[in-house]
């Protein structure tokens, strides 16, 4: 027994990282087809909507992120039960229904209501919204809840009865102050802003509900010659055919609607422009055949796809595709090697599968505090490095999708501030090798992916940059060196954490560890000072060649000023000797505090030019972060006998000391 528990103690790290390949191999399979149709070719083609051109694909994730804050479409069974993992559709799926297949699209339960009366306005009730089992076994698990006992999402058709009263409610939800909203409140406009975008899809190509919209599109290219002559002898007064000037005319009425009515730019100018104009919607393209006389190929592709989609002809559709692909590489060629590599980007989910890696290897290290030492600290350490290569992996990517610096939303702030700790995690624990750097790179990793998921869920993360913010240049010196400065604030933060609830809620912090930690972090605010500052000061001179003032004591910038600030409190307290190590700890810990006020809290403010407005959930997730630094400075603060690490202190100095009792350097 025991020499198979030294031989797994000896390949364990190996077999971690094996493991981990393992699971992330089928992300680098590119997707495939789930039928016969070929629905990525689909997938690919490009649109432009959100300022820039991206593939239909990246269109239905962040659709459905907005709507169901989840990408796939789960299907119920033919008895009305709560959908399986087995009846699912794919986003790109999803969205030909939506496109082509409206009425069916219309049953899909993707819409999310919760509060009970946003839930009584769209007619529901306790009984009907409550999920009866046929047997016994799983009205057993749903009075459990590892089934669901209600329903939770609804469909277009169950609220379309109800949509003056949606909109009616939002208007005057919206007539109250972000702060001041009910639950109600903001619960009616995220459903009204989900049924808004869910419409424009359905107007994106075609007009919805169309039973053969290639016949139409056909009679009216047919017909446009004489059509458009009876309409011009009609405005002149001339005699003309009062019949046709009558049908030309609903169908413009027709194709004004369905101009008006989306967002998607679908279809594509003749000819590439560097600024990307020339995209239109489909209505707006059919509007102007008045003026051409012709009907854009592309809106007969668009409807071609639709009638093979619904009849599922799969030699049809994938010839409709293979042709407008291939119109698409004579002009769009570099700009579509981009989308292809989107929708893989898409499918592989980097950041996604980073997660669990990060949240393993945080494990893995407090293993390494309470048994086999080194082979879990070497098995962790080789998971945050395979985690933070995806991440770079994936960072790198979206900057050159995008063509852009790493960090240009919030977003991508998070992503960067990720990876930048656990950057300097690695090089921690290559020189300490403590298994601290994997611990911190392990919460760090996972908590800003985890606010970065969150974040996804407000549309397109590669969102087109306004008009202040498009300077590569600012982006790539202030934006990224002050973003590096937060990062390792949070580093410091975090290894005091550490510190923290190991020296009281653990025998595990030795004089050794103990110095080791706070030697990291004063390190590591050091290095913060300097990013945070020369970040502050270069936003300065980005802000006077912007808005032509250096400093405006906006509260980004006021929060900006107040991290250099406490971390240059933290130095001089350090160096005045008015803290030792568990001050030291204490201060770098209400850094994080400062650093996430800084991050979030200026921008939720509802003022100044970096301000995004009000969330509650940010509002709250942001006090409980706050409430939780605070309780760890108590716990930092009680009394040194208290402390488990140090009841008794040591006779001698720590290695490498200074000479100070290890107990006195804790004071």
């Amino acid at each position: 027994m025991k020499s198979a528990l030294r031989l797994l103690a000896r390949f364990l790290p190996l077999l971690a990282v094996l493991a981990a390949l393992g699971a992330l191999a089928p992300a680098l399979i590119p997707p495939g087809n789930p039928g016969s149709l070929n629905v990525e070719g689909f997938a690919r083609l490009p649109v432009l909507s959100g300022g820039r051109m991206k593939p239909l694909d990246t269109v239905a994730r962040s659709a459905l992120l907005q709507i169901q804050h989840r990408q796939e479409v789960y299907l119920q069974d033919a008895a009305g039960l709560p959908p399986t993992q087995e009846m699912t559709l794919t986003p790109i799926e999803w969205l030909l229904d939506v496109f082509y297949r409206p009425a069916r699209a219309d049953t899909y339960r993707i819409f999310v209501v919760d509060n009970p009366d946003l839930l009584n306005l769209i007619g529901q009730t306790d009984e009907s919204v409550a999920i009866h089992y046929p047997d016994t076994e799983r009205s057993l698990l749903a009075g459990f809840d590892f089934m669901p006992s209600r329903w939770r999402r609804f469909s277009y058709r169950q609220i379309q009865p109800y949509l003056a009263k949606i909109e009616n409610q939002a208007k005057l939800a919206n007539a109250v102050d972000a702060r001041q909203r009910t639950a109600f409140q903001r619960g009616v406009g995220d459903l009204f802003d989900s049924l808004v975008l869910y419409q424009r899809l359905e107007n994106a190509v075609q007009v919805p509900g169309a039973a053969d919209f290639v016949s139409e599109l056909l009679k009216f290219q047919a017909a446009l010659p004489d059509g458009i002559a009876a309409l011009q002898a009609k405005e002149a007064g001339r005699p003309h055919n009062e019949a046709l000037a009558q049908a030309m005319l609903h169908l413009g009425d027709r194709y004004a609607g369905l101009a008006d009515a989306t967002d998607v730019l679908a279809i594509p100018p003749p000819r590439a422009t560097p600024d990307m104009s020339g995209w239109k919607t489909a209505g707006r393209s059919l509007l102007e055949s008045f003026g051409t006389g012709q009907v854009d190929e592309v809106n007969l592709v668009y409807a071609g796809l639709g009638s093979a989609w619904r009849a599922q002809r799969a030699d049809e559709f994938d010839h409709l595709i293979s042709l407008y692909t291939r119109a698409l590489q004579r002009e769009f060629g570099p700009r579509l090697r981009k989308t292809d590599a989107e929708v893989r980007f898409n499918a592989a989910e980097p950041f996604y599968r980073a997660m669990p890696l990060f949240l393993v290897a945080f494990l893995l290290s407090i293993a390494s505090w309470m048994f086999w030492p080194e082979p879990c600290r070497r098995a962790a350490s080789g998971l945050v490095l395979l985690a933070w290569v995806i991440l770079t992996a994936g960072i790198f990517t979206r900057m050159w999708l995008e063509g852009r610096p790493p960090v240009t939303n919030l977003y991508s702030s998070a992503l960067f501030i990720g990876w930048g700790a656990v950057g300097l995690c690695l090089i921690l624990e290559a020189a300490y090798k403590n298994a601290i750097g994997t611990a911190a790179a392990g919460v760090i990793g996972f908590g800003t992916l985890l606010i970065a998921q969150h974040l996804a869920l407000s549309g397109d993360t590669m969102e087109m940059m306004r008009a202040v913010l498009d300077s590569n240049f600012w982006l790539a010196t202030h934006v990224v060196v002050v973003t590096t400065g937060y990062a390792s604030t949070f580093l410091a933060g975090f290894l005091a954490l550490i510190y923290i609830v190991r020296g009281t809620l653990t025998r595990s912090l030795d004089p050794e560890t103990a110095l080791a930690l706070s030697r990291m972090v004063y390190g590591i605010v050091c290095f913060a000072t300097l990013f945070s500052f020369v970040g502050t000061v270069l936003g300065g001179i980005w802000a006077d060649q912007s808005w032509g003032r250096f400093w405006g004591w906006d509260p980004k910038e006021n929060g900006a000023l107040i991290i250099v600030l406490w971390n240059a409190l933290i130095l001089h307290a350090r160096w005045g000797g008015m803290v030792r190590q568990r001050g030291l700890m204490c201060l770098a810990v209400f850094g994080n505090i400062v650093t996430s006020w800084s991050w979030f809290g200026t921008n939720m403010l509802g003022i100044g030019l970096h301000s995004y407005g009000f969330t509650t959930a940010a509002f709250w997730s942001l006090a409980i972060f706050v409430a939780s630094q605070l309780a760890f400075i108590a716990l930092g603060l009680v009394p040194l006998k208290r402390w488990r690490s140090f009841r008794v202190p040591p006779k001698s100095p720590p290695p490498g000391g200074s000479g100070v009792p290890a107990a006195s350097l804790h004071g």
